[in-house]
This record gives structure tokens, sequence and C-alpha cells, in this order.
């Protein structure tokens, strides 16, 4: 190990180098995603530096005192293979303390999240492509609404699909720039909500979270409507959940991309079957 290898939280310009190298890996990471994450724990972003030069990125964001998310875990070309990646990921898990832990991690990584105690729980599958046009399903009384500030209604839904609170971040997603959200409400109970945003490549959406396919079908129609005709979509799907591969089927997306959805510790009790799309495969 060179002895000159530091480790520290990242500055701003740190996160957007990181973000940059997430682009390089294929990741797609949304035009503001940075600025979101950073919201939730400013103390989570970590980077090692050699030189001054920094080499290796992770993501440890704590949520609450029970749960945080691992994510951005990222070693540069030329500094692989020779022990960075592991301390800086050592000291990154120290800041999330007895917390459990999850991760969404790429096929090749996934016997070393083995390794430091993580076991899966399910996979996720990335579709994407050019969406057919979905007219959305009818659902007798439904309203769409945008949302434009977080209410109790959206954040006690999320809290059932999701293993913490986290009202911090919403503040920031859906006021986001190029950021749109948009709530199902039927008989005044809040049954659905997703949001697309822009990305280095077309648009991803999520979360997309519903009661049901009719109800995530008629969200995604509402979303889809205000994308430029020819661009890409992507949906990030938990592969346990039938009807949410259905839905990404049906608008004539296809498999590019998976993680296993990892935990270290007590897998989260979440309800994977209203998720019909990840927030983002790096904070959960």
């Amino acid at each position: 190990m060179n002895s000159s290898y530091t480790m520290q939280v990242m500055s701003a310009a740190d996160r957007d180098l990181m973000v940059e190298w997430a682009a390089a890996e294929g990741w797609n990471p949304g035009a503001q995603d940075a600025a979101c994450f950073v919201r939730v724990d400013p103390q989570g972003f970590w980077g090692g530096w050699v030189d001054g030069e920094m080499i290796a990125s992770i993501s440890v964001v704590n949520y609450d005192p029970g749960f945080a998310f691992l994510g951005f875990y990222i070693v540069a070309q030329g500094w692989r293979g020779r022990g960075f990646g592991l301390q800086l990921w050592q000291r990154a898990l120290e800041h999330a303390g007895d917390r459990v832990v999850g991760l969404d991690g790429v096929v090749d990584q996934q016997d070393n999240y083995r390794a430091s105690g993580f076991e899966l729980a399910y996979r996720n599958i990335r579709y994407g492509g050019v969406p057919e046009i979905l007219p959305g399903k009818t659902v007798a009384g439904l309203e769409l609404r945008e949302v434009t500030v977080p209410d109790a209604q959206l954040e006690a839904l999320d809290r059932g699909v999701f293993p913490a609170a986290r009202h911090d971040f919403w503040q920031g997603w859906v006021q986001a720039a190029g950021h749109s959200t948009v709530q199902a409400v039927l008989d005044g109970d809040l049954v659905g909500f997703g949001t697309i945003r822009p990305c280095r490549e077309g648009y991803k959406v999520g979360p997309l979270v519903a009661g049901s396919s009719q109800v995530a079908e008629a969200v995604l129609a509402r979303l889809l409507k205000g994308i430029e005709p020819g661009a890409e979509v992507f949906l990030d799907v938990p592969e346990p959940n039938g009807a949410a591969v259905g839905v990404a089927q049906s608008l004539g997306l296809a498999p590019v991309f998976e993680t296993a959805r990892m935990y270290r510790g007590p897998a989260s009790d979440i309800d994977v079957d209203k998720v019909f799309g990840v927030t983002t495969f790096e904070l959960g």
C-alpha cells in the first residue's frame, strides 16, 4: 500500500468527479443526482487520494440510526487490484457503524460483497430502450397530480417500500431541476407515485411505486408525456415483482444491466410487490 494514500470526505468537486466516473462505467447517472444525494448525508461520500490525486470513491449514506446504503464504489482505471479500493471500503463502512447496510452490487463484485458479510436479497434488472406509448390503464376515480412538495402520505407510502424514512432526500428529489413527480390518488388515498429525471443518456423512472400494475402504468403514461419522441427510458425493476417486469416489457423495454440487492445485517422487510421502479442503484 502506498504510504501517501489518504482517505477523507469528498468536496463538491470530488463528488462531481465521482459522478463522471460512474458515467464512464456505464451507470448513466442523473443530471442532478450528486446534489440530491448529498442532502441525505454529506459525510457519507468518501474518496481515496494518492499524492493529491483522487483514485477511488465510495458512498455509505446513513439514512437513520438503523439503515445505510452503499454506492459509487469505484477505483479509477490504472489503480485497480492494488488494495486501495478495499481500504476505502473498510473505512467508509466504519461510518455506518452497526447499521444494516444495503447495496446494489454489479455482477463482477458480488463475491467480494459476500466476503464482507453481504447476503443476496433479490436481483434488480434494468430495462431500457425507446418506450412504446402507454395509453395508461383506466382506473375508475384515479387522479394523477403533479407533486411540488412531498406530503405525509407520499412519505408514508415510500416508507413501506424503503428501509428508512427519507424526508431530506424527498425534499431535494422532487424539487431538482428537470425532475417530474406524479402521484396517484384514489378516493382520497395515495396509491402510487413516480419520478422521471434526465440522465446522461435518456431518462430514468424511479422511484415508481404503486399498489397495482394498472396504477403503475397510469403514472408511467403521465410521466412519459413530458419527454421528447425517440428518447430512451430506463426502469430498474426488482425481479421478484413479476407485475413490474410485465410493465417494463409492455413498454417494449429490454434488459440491459443487472444488480444484486444485498444487505449486511437482517434484510429489510419492504413490500417489493409495490416497487415498480427502484429510485437509484447508488442510493437505494
